[in-house]
């Protein structure tokens, strides 16, 4: 059976062979080796390729052992030993180096291995290290290990690898054993490329998928490992097939991940226009003929995510180059078909439309992201790829779709000059990979049901983990739009009983409603009564209690599945904890699949809703600073007075709230985390969450999240207050992009004044600024420890809200005692406010902020619900 697949194999590659003869490929590379190593002649491989034998090769000296494989045991058993260059391995028992006389410019270098017995060799005892040039491709490397973690298993594997050679015109490949170890090649491959194929004079800039969605730039130090290149929808394209550069094209399928495999329309006749953009070396025309869409079903597409899942070394950046091309006849016109594209969980791309950014159909064009994937605690991690409609169009698309032609991903190498990933882990007899367990988790459901009874709970749990995770969205919280997030929900939350978990909260805090009662507080749910809406859901204003107490009511929206587990993650904070600055949750509603969360009722909604693209009057600087203060006095509870630490992880002006006395509330818990709860803890490891514009740049480098997070966050809040604009403006110059570091530039060098908001450069005073700009610029400094904490953050606040009271009464020629400074009072204003046993404030009047001993309290607070009939 070996010998008629090879013939037919062989067959095949002739005649393709043939046809890349009668057309040449779009590329002829300037350097072409093949070596087969260990072999002492000229061999022909089955796809047609000359490979010269490395024995007496002017690449290696002429003492090199040289073994053959042709009588090993596994010749019959394994047809990849009847291949060239697989016949033959070079055996190194001691540092050996290559070296190829090359021009300058990026190189394909491909690596060939066969693990097999050599000579009576243990396959198991290799272990190498091998460089090229500067660069680390494989450290303490085990071909055995990595075929044998292969499902379906494989006896050999090619390592593909981008070498950029610069200055030395030499690409040096050296193997190294490792200590009482062995080394071994069967194969080198080396291909050049064109000049402008992959990172270099790129005319756009690539985006790094990350919550500030900056910008990435390639280097000369730059190198890069193949890690998928597939031909997505379609079937594999043989590199003899390739536009000159002989790259492996593979199926998809194996790498798909949940219920959705989409479909795979194939338009062979379809005519592709290479254009200078997307020339046509970039890839072969076959990959931009096949693709792979969502079905047809509107409500399964809307509910779902197109998504592939891969497995890669943990603690690198991934190079993602997604290929499109519309071939099909009902796509023709821009916003006919557009979507999101999520990386790893975030959004790397919205509005995703390929005719607008083609010009037309069966124009090929390709787009570059690059994502930090985390070490974790394992060596090799899941990097998810997915795709989703985007409905925030107007006018809607015409199909709720997605589309997808070709993936290549790559990885970048560490400062270091590093590609080295670890050694996959043997599992038992019959590895598999992570994604093949998955599917076979998913695809008999019924069995693993029944199944995770008999086995318990552990089962039962994973189960409902997976299922959901297959119909989850995804969603960059950062934005106040319907798009997705991937979320989950443990087990013992996921039941519709109208019972589930009532006994399990503070029933004095926290009412359990029916959906009977949430239906009868809005009018079942009558859209005149939204005065709001998020990736949540729908929020509305409500009446319960009789119509007596006024409520906020927000309603996950059925067909987004997102936000579950933030749902819960809100209930069991929220219920658990009270304070004036913290919006009050009066209930929740788990009845008949609706999952609805009762607030009270924040009249004049948030924070940005008074600051900018609004019809709202400018708020005066006075009250915004009482605002400012009111939210940091509401952190630093979290942070330090509830009874485990509260981390909020998503601080943003929408998420502070203001009542019909302008109080402000911290609103929004479910990204929060309870914070270290040991005190050797100095963080939380966690995947990196929270609003574009806000994250704290040392949480996302290092997945450690600590209440300096939340910190940061607020100091993008403080100069949001300040100049009434948006954390992040992409249309502006470079520089003035994202507010965190312009402010912080423009307070260093003197200049904050500039950009402060115009309404309020008559109100501030000089010194109250001054104050407010360093308190603000100390939240955002690049390394936690040399941020305030939250308390200093109240404090500096008090006294620029002082200091404003100060000047403002001094302008008017009233004067009292401010920090043993004698200024004039009033002996015809009202009384000083004071703090009472509670922690709230009552006042007499607004411009009353001094107690009789000068210290500064606010006012007009209250934690009552309010009333209305």
């Amino acid at each position: 059976m070996h010998r008629l697949a090879l013939y037919l194999s062989f067959l095949h590659l002739l005649l393709t062979q043939q046809a890349v003869t009668e057309t040449p490929p779009p590329y002829a590379a300037t350097d072409y080796l093949l070596l087969d190593c260990g072999s002492s002649s000229k061999s022909t491989s089955l796809d047609g390729r000359n490979w010269d034998g490395d024995f007496n090769s002017k690449f290696s000296p002429p003492n090199m052992q040289t073994i053959s494989i042709a009588s090993t045991p596994s010749q019959h058993d394994d047809p990849s030993a009847t291949q060239v260059p697989y016949m033959t391995a070079r055996i190194f028992h001691n540092k050996f180096t290559y070296s190829f006389p090359v021009s300058p410019g990026l190189k394909f270098l491909r690596l060939y291995f066969l693990p097999a017995t050599y000579s009576g060799l243990d396959k198991s005892k290799s272990f190498s290290f091998v460089t090229a040039n500067n660069f680390t491709l494989l450290s303490n490397f085990s071909a055995f290990l990595t075929v044998s973690s292969l499902n379906p298993p494989v006896a050999s594997f090619i390592k593909e690898f981008i070498i950029p050679v610069l200055h030395t015109q030499f690409l040096n490949i050296t193997f190294i054993p490792s200590k009482s170890s062995y080394a071994f090649i069967n194969g080198i491959e080396i291909v050049s490329m064109p000049k402008n194929l992959y990172m270099y004079n790129r005319d756009y800039v690539i985006t790094l998928v990350d919550y500030n969605s900056r910008s990435f730039y390639f280097d000369d130090t730059t190198a890069l490992e193949t890690m998928y290149r597939l031909n997505v929808g379609g079937n594999d394209v043989p590199g003899v097939e390739d536009t000159g550069m002989f790259r492996t094209w593979s199926q998809d399928s194996q790498y798909l991940f949940g219920q959705i495999v989409g479909q795979t329309p194939y338009r062979s006749k379809a005519t592709i226009q290479y254009t200078t953009d997307t020339p046509a070396y970039t890839a072969p025309k076959i990959v931009y003929q096949t693709s792979r869409t969502m079905n047809n079903n509107t409500t399964v597409n809307l509910n779902s995510n197109l998504t592939w899942i891969f497995t890669v070394d943990g603690g690198f950046n991934y190079l993602f180059r997604l290929h499109f091309c519309e071939t099909q006849e009902e796509v023709v016109e821009t916003n006919q078909r557009v979507f999101y594209i999520f990386i790893n969980n975030q959004t790397a791309q919205a509005q995703t439309d390929v005719i607008e950014w083609s010009g037309g159909t069966g124009i090929p064009v390709y787009r570059e992201y690059v994502v930090l994937v985390p070490s974790g605690n394992k060596g090799k991690q899941d990097l998810w790829l997915a795709l989703h409609p985007d409905l925030d169009m107007s006018p809607r698309p015409a199909f709720d779709n997605a589309i997808l032609n070709g993936v290549e991903i790559f990885k970048l190498n560490r400062s270091d000059g590093s590609l080295a990933g670890l050694n996959p882990e043997m599992e038992g007899p019959e590895p598999k990979t992570k994604q093949t367990e998955r599917r076979k988790r998913l695809s008999p459901m019924i069995a693993i049901l029944i199944g995770g009874v008999v086995g318990g709970l552990p089962a039962i749990f994973a189960i409902y983990f997976f299922v959901y995770r297959r119909n989850t969205r995804v969603k960059d919280s950062g934005s106040t739009t319907s798009k997705p997030r991937s979320s989950w929900v443990p087990f013992s939350k996921r039941s519709c009983s109208t019972n589930t978990n009532a006994s399990s909260l503070p029933s004095d805090h926290c009412r359990h409603f029916l959906l009977a009662d949430m239906k009868a507080a809005t009018r079942d749910f009558d859209d005149h009564l939204v005065i709001g809406a998020g990736g949540f859901g729908n929020v509305y204003k409500g009446y319960i209690d009789g119509g007596f107490t006024r409520v906020a009511i927000k309603r996950l929206n059925r067909s987004s599945k997102q936000g579950v587990r933030e749902f819960w993650t809100e209930i069991e904070l929220l219920s658990q904890l009270r304070h004036v600055n913290l919006v009050p949750l009066i209930g929740y509603c788990d009845d008949q699949g609706e999952m609805i969360l009762v607030y009270d009722f924040m009249a004049r909604g948030t924070l940005r809703d008074h600051l900018y693209n609004t019809m709202n009057p400018p708020l005066p600087w006075k009250r915004r600073l009482e605002i400012c203060l009111g939210a940091a006095r509401g952190l630093h509870y979290l942070h330090c007075s509830a009874k485990h630490t509260i981390i909020h992880r998503d601080v943003k002006s929408t998420n502070v709230l203001l009542d019909e006395k302008w109080v402000a509330k911290i609103s929004d818990f479910g990204l929060s985390r309870k914070g270290p709860i040991s005190m050797f803890q100095t963080h939380v490891s966690t995947v990196v969450k929270g609003s574009f514009g806000y994250v704290d740049p040392e949480y996302f480098r290092r997945q450690q999240l600590t209440v300096k997070s939340d910190v940061y966050s607020f100091g993008v809040v403080l100069f949001e207050v300040l100049c009434a604009r948006p954390a992040l403006v992409p249309g502006l110059p470079k520089e003035q992009v994202s507010l965190a570091e312009w402010g912080r530039r423009c307070y260093q060098c003197g200049n904050l004044g500039d950009i402060v908001d115009p309404h309020l450069r008559a109100e501030i005073a000089p010194e109250c600024l001054n104050k407010f700009g360093e308190i603000a610029e100390s939240c955002l400094r690049g390394q936690g420890i040399e941020r305030p904490e939250m308390s200093d953050v109240v404090w500096g606040l008090e006294f620029a809200l002082q200091l404003q009271v100060a000047a403002d009464r001094k302008i008017n020629g009233i004067y009292e005692e401010v920090n043993g400074s004698q200024i004039k009072v009033d002996a015809g204003g009202a009384g000083p406010s004071s703090y009472n046993s509670g922690g709230e404030v009552s006042t007499a009047d607004e411009d009353d902020l001094f107690s009789s001993s000068g210290a500064l309290v606010s006012h007009n607070v209250s934690s009552q619900y309010s009333h209305e009939n």
